[in-house]
């Protein structure tokens, strides 16, 4: 479950580093208080959701059966 956390978290901040690179006027509409509470609210929810959707998959143990 750690793995999937950190994956969804890592996944998370990338999404919220992408942004940077576009021009600085667009800045404030990307990064605004709304945007950032819903980011926020995201990395402590989407571990939840990820763990209850790979459940199966992590109580085997990241093992792939065929």
């Amino acid at each position: 479950m750690a793995a999937v956390t950190l994956a969804v978290w890592g996944v998370l901040v990338v999404l919220l580093l992408a942004p940077s690179f576009l021009p600085v006027a667009w800045h404030y509409y990307i990064y605004s208080p709304a945007s950032v509470g819903l980011w926020l609210l995201a990395m402590f929810i989407s571990p939840f959701v990820a763990c209850a959707v790979k459940w199966e998959w992590i109580r085997r143990g990241g093992t792939r059966r065929f």
